[in-house]
């Protein structure tokens, strides 16, 4: 008969239990663990293969296909279109000055707004680089439907709440984490 197993609040087994070995294989919090190694590790996989191919990382690579889409577009849409804050928007866009992938002009209305414009060599790492651009998680929540959605935002919620996190890394691109 299996010697009963010693839980804490979560429901996973204690660290008090005797010297038998536990199969934590199967308790709630070890599966969900495991779910959430599988997603960031697609986050990882798919951001290395973005930065292998193109030579950049996966938030210019997003900033460029953004700034491709929408030509002429200002600092503050950028960011809007990226849901960051205008300083990461600010930092990427000039990487990709530097690098020589997109070029920021000054508006002829408002002097102290920029317009951003993607180069040539901007839109031939977009040929190379692998969709999609936002990143694939992005992606794969945009395909979920709303309920599905809503239970995740929920839930995730008080898991937030539960590792007191700093909420402020909302609005950093995944790929900068």
């Amino acid at each position: 008969m299996p010697t009963p197993t010693n839980k804490n609040a979560s429901g996973a087994p204690s660290a008090t239990n005797s010297a038998h070995s536990t199969d934590y294989s199967n308790v709630p919090a070890t599966r969900v663990l495991r779910q959430f190694r599988v997603v960031v590790n697609a986050v990882k996989v798919h951001f290395r293969q973005v930065e292998k191919e193109t030579g950049i990382g996966g938030a210019q690579v997003w900033a460029l296909s953004v700034i491709d889409a929408q030509p002429h577009i200002g600092m503050n849409d950028l960011a809007q279109a990226m849901d960051v804050h205008q300083s990461t928007a600010s930092n990427l866009v000039k990487a990709l000055i530097k690098q020589e992938l997109i070029v920021a002009e000054k508006d002829l209305v408002d002097r102290r707004s920029v317009r951003l414009s993607i180069l040539p060599k901007g839109k031939k790492i977009l040929k190379t680089a692998p969709a999609p651009f936002t990143g694939v998680l992005p992606d794969a929540l945009s395909s979920l439907d709303t309920r599905t959605l809503n239970r995740l935002e929920k839930d995730l919620g008080k898991l937030i709440e539960a590792l007191h996190a700093d909420e402020g890394a909302a609005n950093t691109p995944l790929a900068d984490l």
